[in-house]
């Protein structure tokens, strides 16, 4: 068994059981985002937290060691996506990512935000017109230093 094997069995016992992300998320104690993140196979739980989804999904004792452990990062099988949902954040960059760029670097000066030190909030907003998708990210400023 590996990460990715478990990962395949959290989406199968998720739905089998029919729970959501977000209940999950309550059972391991981080938002919804971190913790589907961490289910998807991006972020390393905790002992408590690995127990919680193994007892709220029946999983066996090895995937719930694997969860524990450091995961490769990075999910996407292509560099370009192709599933349209993915892909609209691939165009969103592809448009917008220079931008986002220029107004950081002139906002904060030479550096990247951070990944790793990350928050992300995600809310549906009803909307007459079709509801909509907001998502909130932050992350740490992160200057290049000199030396």
């Amino acid at each position: 068994m590996n990460r990715n094997d478990v990962t395949e069995m959290i989406v199968t016992a998720r739905l089998r059981k029919g729970i959501k992300w977000a209940e999950l998320a309550e059972r391991v104690g981080k938002s919804k985002e971190w913790t589907t993140a961490a289910l998807l196979g991006q972020m390393t739980l905790n002992a408590e937290q690995a127990a919680a989804v193994g007892l709220a999904l029946d999983l066996p004792e090895e995937a719930v060691q694997l969860l524990q452990t450091v995961p490769y990062k990075g999910s996407l099988p292509t560099a370009v996506p192709t599933d349209p949902l993915i892909y609209r954040f691939y165009e969103l960059i592809s448009v917008y990512g220079t931008t986002f760029k220029a107004l950081i670097h002139e906002e904060f000066g030479d550096g990247i935000m951070s990944a790793i030190d990350f928050d992300m909030d995600l809310q549906r907003l009803p909307d007459p017109k079709g509801d909509r998708v907001k998502i909130v990210m932050s992350g740490k400023f992160l200057p290049y230093k000199s030396y």
